[in-house]
């Protein structure tokens, strides 16, 4: 039986170094969907009016939301199809606000073999080139399926 997918790197096929840059505009629709999704009503978020008399003056990005934005990366390059997070630290560094365009970039620092783990450090700015966040993830890469 042929596979209708595509899998992506292989831990073989990984090495330290390993780069990918994503640009992503953060819209209005993205932070509902997300909002939606999991049923939160921070003011922070949503309200203008409230967040205008925070120390932030303006609506900000759920975090778990940027979260999302790295992992769905993995997801789809690096590794790629097939490959599982499984553990994320995260450093919000300032909040990013609705409507920004953000440049993550992930490089690979460490390729564990006999964990079968890759460590991704992924620093996103925005376009004013300000950090905005760093983060290190935890990666089992894919691995082919076996046949039962």
């Amino acid at each position: 039986m042929s596979a209708d997918y595509s899998l992506g790197k292989t831990l073989a096929m990984i090495k330290e170094g390993d780069s990918l840059t994503v640009t992503q505009a953060i819209e209005e629709r993205d932070i509902f969907l997300y909002l939606g999704l999991t049923n939160d009503n921070n003011p922070l978020f949503t309200q203008t009016a409230y967040a205008a008399q925070t120390e932030y003056q303006h609506a900000v990005v759920p975090q778990v939301l940027l979260a999302g934005i790295m992992t769905s990366a993995i997801s789809k390059h690096l590794p790629g199809p097939g490959s599982n997070v499984v553990n994320i630290s995260i450093n919000f560094i300032q909040p990013v606000l609705h409507g920004e365009t953000l440049t993550f970039s992930f490089k690979v620092i460490r390729v564990d073999r006999t964990r079968e783990l890759v460590t991704l450090s992924i620093a996103a700015e925005n376009v004013r080139q300000q950090r905005v966040l760093d983060a290190v993830i935890l990666v089992t890469p894919p691995k082919a399926p076996t046949d039962q």
